[in-house]
């Protein structure tokens, strides 16, 4: 399972992981099978604190190529 952590500013830590429940398959199987039409995957991100958990979607290689930034800029627009 793909996870990433991120600090927001106001020190809040959230992990976000790919949305993989459900499927049994191998990691590029899965992924071929949950993507969208423009190739982005379900990610959930949970915060540290009492924040509510965001549900995003970013490309399929959001850990390597998804700054911080962009991160955060998508969970603070889905909360």
């Amino acid at each position: 399972m793909k996870q990433r952590e991120v600090q927001a500013p106001d020190n809040t830590t959230w992990v976000c992981v790919q949305a993989l429940s459900g499927v049994s398959e191998g990691q590029d199987q899965i992924e071929n099978k949950i993507q969208d039409q423009n190739g982005k995957v379900p990610i959930v991100c949970t915060p540290s604190g009492g924040a509510q958990t965001v549900r995003i979607q970013l490309p399929k290689d959001w850990i390597e190529a998804t700054s911080d930034e962009t991160l955060l800029a998508e969970i603070k627009k889905h909360q």
